[in-house]
């Protein structure tokens, strides 16, 4: 298996030189040469798998350059009832007929991004061990993505970690699973300004090739193939528990402001698995929710990117989301390298042509949108109704999917978090404060460490070179 840019690098790679790279050396996101396609005989193989194995036969299909019984032993460790605290790991949870929420928040920071990031943190100590190499990860968060990185890496034998962060824009919870870690190898960096001034920094950092090479920088955020493939396993344990045949549609409603967690189910699905549709979920950010419906993809500057009760999805410049266009475009690589390199650059946004835009739908894609108001009252009528307490970015999921779901269409909301990162919220809903796993109880008081700095390329990198040891 080899991997190529969006852009158009011409230099095929594999699995384990991209793991370590990020962005591609031309600016673009590294997809596989092919998607391998799974029939309904394999379906029937892996039904009833344990989690890990599943994981092990998916990224067996894309990782090559790992000895098979080293990748089987990393998946063995990684999804465990001890981390993730079930045997199915990702079980599923029934609201109603045909509709149920996706448990993926059980691992160590209570969020989805657990998922993917335990299993990263395997593969990097893995592969810098047998290069005898270090790395200086760079990563940015609107959130969930930072705690999940950190726990995931932290100690972890020649990987440093230094995380942005949009300060004063992250809920007190996720603040405090973030600054109050005291290992040595982590480095959190509050950036003055929003997500995308985050993220904008990180690409600008790794578009430096010259500094990117001279300090050895590594990404985790879901520009990493890596991280949204191992994303590509719970759509397949999701379905499976959801039918019971091969042939059977499920589609999968999936809150997003960047695009990695839905890209990797638009990667399940070009892989065969029946996926009906997708249901893009956005908060107030709606940038994917203008672009589905419009052909437009507009991205917001920082002054009209809204803070909301659900924030980590409080970004208006998607960055997985030219992984899905390049596939869109028929894998047109300088097509999209003017979309993203040069109109995204130059206007701020680019518009399909109306053949390109109705080709979404081919893909399954649909999408919705969310306001504070909305989650409060999915929030409240799950309670009520259900006993179910769900946090803000799953309420806008269950929002979306009810909304845009068709009559015997089977649904899977994925969940993003467990409600006590976001308590504020949920005791507007319910008056309640949502119940706390007692390894947490009183981590907003810890002690933190944290550097606040401007939104600045060159301060950034100041700050990595001074912690940098070769």
């Amino acid at each position: 298996m080899r991997y190529v840019s969006t852009r158009g690098d011409a230099t095929p790679r594999r699995f384990c030189e991209i793991l370590l790279e990020g962005l591609a050396p031309d600016g673009g996101l590294y997809l596989p040469e092919r998607y391998p396609r799974v029939d309904a005989g394999t379906l029937t193989r892996w039904r009833g798998l344990p989690y890990a194995e599943l994981a092990f036969q998916i990224l067996s299909l894309y990782i090559d350059d790992i000895p098979a019984a080293d990748l089987r032993a990393l998946c063995q460790r990684t999804y465990t009832r001890e981390r993730f605290g079930t045997d199915a790991i990702v079980p599923l949870r029934p609201l109603e007929p045909g509709l149920w929420i996706e448990a993926l928040s059980n691992g160590p920071t209570l969020a989805f991004k657990d998922m993917a990031m335990q299993l990263l943190g395997g593969l990097f100590e893995y592969e810098l061990a047998r290069r005898g190499e270090r790395l200086n990860i760079l990563g940015a968060t609107s959130g969930d993505t930072g705690s999940a990185a950190e726990y995931a890496m932290r100690g972890k034998a020649g990987v440093q970690v230094f995380m942005l962060s949009p300060h004063g824009r992250m809920s007190p919870f996720q603040q405090a699973q973030m600054y109050s870690l005291p290992d040595a190898n982590i480095h959190n960096i509050a950036i003055e300004g929003v997500f995308d001034d985050c993220q904008d920094i990180v690409k600008a950092v790794s578009n430096d090739l010259v500094f990117k090479r001279a300090h050895r920088i590594g990404s985790v955020n879901s520009i990493n193939w890596a991280r949204l493939l191992a994303q590509v396993v719970y759509y397949f344990a999701g379905w499976f528990q959801a039918t019971t045949a091969s042939d059977e549609r499920v589609s999968f409603a999936v809150p997003s402001g960047n695009f990695g967690n839905v890209c990797a189910g638009h990667v399940a699905r070009m892989m065969g698995l029946p996926i009906g549709r997708l249901l893009v979920a956005t908060n107030e950010n709606d940038v994917l929710d203008e672009f589905f419906r419009t052909g437009c993809y507009r991205v917001r500057a920082a002054a009209e990117t809204h803070e909301t009760s659900s924030p980590s999805m409080d970004i208006s410049k998607a960055s997985n989301f030219e992984r899905f266009v390049f596939d869109l475009l028929g894998r047109d690589a300088a097509r999209v390298r003017k979309l993203f390199g040069t109109h995204l650059a130059r206007d701020g946004g680019f518009a399909l042509d109306a053949a390109a835009h109705k080709r979404c739908a081919s893909f399954g894609f649909v999408s919705g949108r969310s306001t504070h108001a909305d989650r409060l009252a999915t929030i409240r009528d799950t309670w009520q109704r259900f006993g179910a307490m769900i946090d803000p970015h799953t309420a806008d999921g269950l929002k979306v999917a009810r909304e845009r779901r068709v009559a015997g269409e089977p649904v899977v909301v994925l969940e993003t978090a467990l409600p006590v990162k976001f308590s504020s919220t949920l005791v507007e809903a319910l008056g309640q404060e949502p119940p706390r796993p007692e390894a947490l109880v009183g981590i907003e008081d810890l002690p933190r460490r944290c550097d606040v700095l401007p939104a600045d390329v060159s301060a950034v990198k100041a700050l990595i070179a001074a912690h940098d040891t070769r």
